[in-house]
C-alpha cells in the first residue's frame, strides 16, 4: 500500500447547499461541520487545528510551520514522548470556540504539528494499532490476577508505538501502582492510565440507541451533564428503569433535551393538588397534556369517573372563582362547552391486510391466464339435437306410469 498519496481530502468546490469542504469524512466520531469553511480568510485567523485520534480523543495543536492543512489530512503531531498520528478534523475560526469548550487550563497543553504523515510514520502507526486488541486482553488478565476492582475498557497506542493509554472504569479508588509496573515490564512501553465513566465508554465504543439513531455521545456530545429522575417527572414519563436507561446503563442524556420546555409550559397549568368545585360536584386532577395545555379532571380521586377535559386557562379561571367563593355550573365554559377536537384517524376502520386481498386476486388471475395460454385450444364438439316428440306421444308417455299403478292396485 502506498502511503505517500494517503491524504483524505474533501473536494474544495462549494456549490449550493452544504459546503463539501466543510463536511469531512463521516468515519470519525464527534465530527463537526465547519460552516465557515468557504469564508475567505478563515484559515488565516488562527494557526490552531483540531486533530482527532482513536474514537473520541481529540487534541488542539499549533500549525507553526504554516502547512496547508485541510480536513482529512493525516499529520504527525507532538507528543510526550515522541510523536502521534492523527487526522485533521477542523481548521479556522471554529477551532477557537472548540478550545474554549475543551477547558484547556494553559497554553502548554497546546502542542505543535510536525508535518504531514510520511510512509514510515504510517508503517509504525499500523504496527502499533495491530497490538491494541491483544494488549487489552492480556492487561485485563493481569489486573484480574492482582485482584483490582477495575475494568480496562480500551487500549490506545501512540502513533510511534512508544506509549500506550489504558482506559479503565472503576467505582472506587484503585491503587494501580503495581499494575503499571507489570504492564510496563510486559509490553515494554510507557504506560498512561485514564479513568473514564460509563458514558465515556459508551461514546468510545459507539452503537445505536433505542431511538434508532447513532448514540449522541458517539456523534456530537462532548460534555456530559448529570441526568436525574426529576427530568422524567417533569415530562410525565413513567419511571421505568429499563426504558429510562441508555446503552451505558445510566439515565439517557436525551431526557435533558426538552425538560426546559416542559418546565416552562407546566407553569401555565394549575397544580395537581388543586380541586375545582362546581355546583354539581368537586373535580380532582386526573392527567394533563403539558405541551398542548389541556387538563383532564375526574369526580373521583382514584378512579376515572365523569372525566372532563378543559384548557389550562379555563382551569385557572375556575380556580380563581373558587377562591372568591363562586362555583360555576360546569367546568366547561359557556362559550365553548364542547371538548377540544381530537385528531381524526383516517385509517381507524381499515384493516392492515386490505391490500393483500387485491394482490392475491391479481396473482390468481395471472396464474389462470398463464394456464389458459399454455393449454392448446380444442374445438368444441357440437351436441346432436334431440328428436322432437309430438304432443300426443308426450301425453301417452306421461299417462302410462299412472295406468300401470292403477293396474297394480287392482
Amino acid at each position: 500500500m502506498d502511503y505517500k498519496n494517503l491524504k483524505y481530502k474533501i473536494t474544495n468546490d462549494c456549490g449550493r447547499g452544504l459546503c463539501r469542504c466543510a463536511v469531512g469524512r463521516q468515519d470519525h466520531q464527534l465530527n463537526t461541520y465547519d460552516w465557515l469553511a468557504d469564508v475567505p480568510g478563515n484559515d488565516e485567523d488562527t494557526d490552531l487545528v483540531e486533530v482527532q485520534f482513536k474514537n473520541t480523543r481529540k487534541g488542539y495543536y499549533h500549525n507553526v510551520n504554516n502547512l496547508p492543512l485541510k480536513k482529512g489530512d493525516i499529520v504527525a503531531v507532538e507528543a510526550s514522548p515522541g510523536h502521534d498520528i492523527g487526522v485533521v478534523t477542523l481548521t479556522g475560526r471554529l477551532v477557537n470556540i472548540q478550545v474554549k469548550k475543551a477547558n484547556l487550563k494553559s497554553e502548554d497543553d497546546i502542542k505543535r504539528v510536525y508535518r504531514l504523515a510520511r510512509q514510515s510514520d504510517m508503517d509504525k502507526y499500523f504496527e502499533a494499532k495491530k497490538r491494541e486488541h491483544s494488549t487489552m486482553i492480556l492487561s485485563r488478565q493481569i489486573a484480574k490476577d492482582l485482584g483490582l476492582q477495575m475494568k480496562i475498557g480500551d487500549v490506545e497506542y501512540q502513533g510511534d508505538g512508544n506509549k500506550a493509554i489504558f482506559y479503565y472504569i472503576a467505582d472506587e479508588r484503585v491503587d494501580f501502582r503495581q499494575l503499571i509496573k507489570d504492564l510496563a515490564a510486559t509490553f515494554h512501553v510507557r504506560i498512561e492510565m485514564k479513568q473514564i465513566g460509563a458514558r465515556q465508554e459508551a461514546g468510545r465504543i459507539g452503537g445505536t440507541g433505542p431511538c434508532g439513531r447513532e448514540l449522541c455521545c458517539a456523534t456530537w456530545m462532548k460534555n456530559f451533564v448529570s441526568v436525574s429522575t426529576g427530568a422524567a417527572r417533569f415530562q410525565d414519563i413513567s419511571l421505568n428503569p429499563q426504558k429510562l436507561a441508555g446503552m451505558c446503563a445510566k439515565l439517557k442524556c436525551c431526557l435533558n433535551y426538552e425538560v426546559d420546555d416542559y418546565i416552562e409550559a407546566s407553569r401555565k397549568l394549575p397544580g395537581k393538588d388543586v380541586v375545582l368545585q362546581t355546583q354539581d360536584s368537586d373535580y380532582y386532577f386526573f392527567k394533563s397534556d403539558i405541551l398542548a395545555g389541556i387538563v383532564t379532571y375526574s369526580t373521583d380521586k382514584r378512579v376515572a369517573a365523569n372525566l372532563e377535559t378543559i384548557s389550562a386557562e379555563r382551569a385557572m379561571e375556575v380556580a380563581e372563582m373558587n377562591k372568591r367563593g363562586e362555583k360555576p355550573e360546569s367546568l366547561q365554559s359557556e362559550d365553548n362547552k364542547k371538548q377540544p377536537e381530537k385528531a381524526i384517524d383516517l385509517l381507524a376502520g381499515e384493516s392492515l391486510t386490505r391490500f393483500d386481498k387485491s394482490k392475491k386476486k391479481k396473482k390468481k388471475n395471472k396464474q389462470a391466464e398463464k394456464k389458459a395460454d399454455a393449454k392448446p385450444q380444442q374445438p368444441k364438439k357440437k351436441k346432436a339435437p334431440k328428436p322432437q316428440q309430438d304432443g300426443d306421444a308426450k301425453a301417452n308417455s306421461a299417462a302410462t306410469p299412472k295406468a300401470d299403478k292403477q293396474d297394480k292396485q287392482e
